[in-house]
Parts: structure tokens; sequence; C-alpha cells
């Protein structure tokens, strides 16, 4: 069975914007457990997701493009969650039609469509988290979302947990039992 990457895509970006919709106040608050303020943690996301679009149409071999984005320090929580979805519906439209010999750089693997949506996938789940937590807000992994992107982005990944308990594990945002928390990690964009 074929994975439908752009369909993952869209699923994600429906409950990124859905959660962060709900994180209303200051974004200069901490992004959960991480370094980087709620509005770092939401640009980084912006870039990720645009950037991947931008990157599958370019397809350059060595490096970054040279666009940017960033979220507007001024927007509301229901401004942050449109330019989310609208990045995360570029990349998933963009996944949609480029053709599976389409090939672009990324620091860690050359990557596919299959690769980028994986990568996309991953961004807006884990990070939407990450803002939702230091909201104070609770968030739960889609399982469903979770295991295609183990699957394609950690081969090494551990066996017999849930999805989204490996995916947390494999960026280093949780323990498993008898696993420690990662202090470091990285995904494997390479074609597969």
């Amino acid at each position: 069975m074929s994975i439908s990457w752009h369909d993952l895509v869209s699923t994600a970006a429906d409950d990124s914007a859905a959660l962060l919709e709900k994180c209303a106040g200051d974004w200069n608050r901490p992004a959960g457990e991480l370094t980087w303020s709620s509005l770092e943690t939401v640009s980084h996301l912006s870039q990720a997701i645009y950037g991947y679009a931008a990157l599958l149409v370019a397809q350059p071999t060595d490096r970054y493009i040279a666009l940017r984005t960033s979220v507007d320090p001024n927007a509301s929580a229901e401004e942050i969650a449109e330019t989310i979805h609208a990045g995360a519906t570029l990349l998933a439209r963009t996944i949609r039609e480029s053709g599976p010999d389409v090939r672009a750089w990324h620091p860690w693997g050359t990557g596919d469509p299959a690769g980028f949506g994986a990568m996309g996938v991953l961004e807006l789940l884990v990070h939407s988290r990450d803002i939702a937590a230091g909201f104070g807000i609770e968030a739960t992994l889609s399982d469903e979302l979770s295991a295609p992107v183990v699957e394609r982005l950690f081969p090494q990944a551990p066996s017999g947990h849930r999805p989204s308990d490996t995916l947390l594990w494999c960026t280093g945002r949780i323990a498993l039992p008898g696993l420690p928390r990662q202090t470091e990690w990285r995904w494997y964009g390479d074609v597969r």
C-alpha cells in the first residue's frame, strides 16, 4: 500500500492549526522544554514547511534556497495557525504535484517528495506540541500520523512502543521504558 504523503501533511496541518489556535497569550514564553521561545519555534516551523515546498520546486543539490520566512510577532493565535496551515497546504500540494524522481538537498539527506512529506509531518506534530506545552496545553500526537514518519525517517527506531511515543523519543522529547531520553538526534532524509 502506497502512503499518501500529501494527505498526511494536510491532516497534520489541520491538527497543528487547531492546536495553535488554542495558544493565546504571550508568544515569548518558552516552547515547552526547548530553549526557543514559542515565537521562535513557530517561525522555525514556518520556515521548515514553506522551505520544504520551495526545495522540492527548486531542487537544489547542495544548499538551501534563499527563501526565509518568519511569523509576525504581533499576530494572533488564529493568524499564526492560519499561516502554518497555509504553508503546510503549499507543501502538501507541492508533494502531490512532484514526480517520484524529484530530489532536493537537505543537510540530513537528499530527499524525495515522500521524505519531505515525512519531514513536514514531523515538524508540524512535534513543534505544535512543543508550543502547546509552553502554553500549558497538553497535546497527544496521532499514532496514525506518527507511524509512517518513524518508518520513513528513523529506520533504527526501537519497536514495541506506541508510534507517537517512538516519534517523541526519536526527537529527544521523552524517554521510553529502558531507553533514556536522547540528547542528540537526527532523522535520515535520504531516499529509501
